[in-house]
């Protein structure tokens, strides 16, 4: 059943572990309706892991999600309330361009002549209209990531989740990206809620902004609050005040994007 809210993502006291570990250590948070949200971290902090649980890829240990107003447990009306563009590539090499993106729009039910529109849109959005009938397996990689991109947004879902977006992209192109997202979240109250290592994007586009590390969100707050809580002057040094300097290993593999677009599907 269906909850009327201004909240759009709803986390409370939400755990997931391992084995012995503990990957997110009772968090909680919420999403307003339209708002632009950053989940920051360091790899390994426990970001990676969240985002699966709101995308239904991992089942929480305990705790609570409620995506669109649904439960988390609601699958399919969770899955058909937001769309994703991955880290790692999940597209089909066998098909052409057009094909990915017709195959997008009718999993997701999105009308025929809405559907055809849209793919023109985006793939010229992209500049891979000339390349539409072309097959993936021949692209680059940044035509790649432009064509996930295009795929991410071709039915307008009212929570898009950008995991890394613009890794390998051109500034241009990670521009032109960001003000197309920033219109549709203006036009049509489409909540974002992305992940980035390039702190100058969170600064631009996100109202909000969270900070996890070791499983905890350490911090939550505009640009501005953040800067203030750390008496520094950018975000990326409240950041590295928040998170240490100390590196970390990379969370996260192009088989764990491959396995969720299959259970998406209903494909074990």
């Amino acid at each position: 059943m269906k909850i009327k809210s201004e909240i759009i993502i709803e986390v409370k006291n939400l755990s997931k572990k391992f084995k012995d570990i503990i990957a997110v250590d009772n968090i909680s948070f919420n999403v307003k309706k339209g708002d632009i949200f950053a989940f920051l971290g360091p790899n390994g902090a426990g970001k990676t892991t969240t985002i699966r649980m709101l995308t239904t890829l991992l089942h929480p240990t305990s705790g609570y999600i409620g995506v669109n107003g649904f439960d988390i447990n609601d699958t399919t009306e969770v899955r058909s309330s937001f769309g994703i563009v991955f880290q790692d590539p999940s597209l089909d090499n066998e098909l052409t361009a057009y094909e990915n993106l017709e195959f997008h729009g009718i999993m997701y039910k999105v009308p025929k002549e809405i559907r055809r529109e849209r793919i023109e849109l985006m793939l010229k959005f992209v500049s891979l209209w000339e390349r539409r009938d072309d097959y993936v397996k021949n692209f680059s990689g940044g035509m790649k990531r432009r064509l996930e991109i295009a795929r991410g947004l071709i039915h307008h879902p009212k929570i898009l989740f950008l995991d890394e977006p613009t890794l390998g992209l051109d500034p241009q192109t990670r521009n032109h990206l960001w003000d197309y997202v920033k219109k549709l979240n203006k036009n049509e109250n489409m909540t974002v809620f992305l992940t980035t290592h390039y702190m100058e994007e969170a600064n631009k586009v996100a109202n909000t902004i969270a900070i996890i590390d070791n499983g905890k969100i350490i911090a939550m707050g505009t640009s501005k609050e953040l800067q203030k809580i750390t008496k520094t002057n950018s975000l990326e040094k409240a950041f590295l005040v928040l998170t240490g300097h100390s590196m970390r290993e990379e969370a996260g593999t192009a088989r764990d994007r491959a396995k969720f677009q299959g259970r998406m599907w209903g494909v074990k």
